[in-house]
């Protein structure tokens, strides 16, 4: 049986939930969908259409990328390598960052 989608109103409790564990508060931004005429902020609204857009589209598709194998590897090894860190242009900077 396939997973339900999540709805609007889940996926807005999991994007207000997380924009305040960052420290963001979407009520600074003015209600509905249309920006403030002064400061061309968006609408409450329209950030979150736009997040909820990036959450059915981009998620799903990032979390199913595995890196390739040859044909021949092990399907178990296989599913390791797919945990292995992404790679970088520049590793050391990469490495240093971490460390902190």
């Amino acid at each position: 049986m396939a997973p339900t989608p999540p709805t609007d109103a889940e996926l807005n409790t999991l994007i207000r939930a997380r924009l305040a564990a960052l420290g963001i508060d979407l009520d600074q931004l003015p209600p509905g969908s249309t920006p403030d005429p002064e400061t061309g902020s968006p609408g409450q609204d329209s950030v979150l259409a736009s997040l909820r857009s990036f959450l059915r589209g981009t998620v799903a598709t990032l979390a199913a990328y595995q890196l390739p194998v040859s044909g021949a590897t092990d399907p178990e090894v296989a599913k390791a390598l797919s945990q292995q860190h992404a790679p970088v242009l520049y590793p050391a900077n990469s490495t240093e960052w971490r460390k902190s």
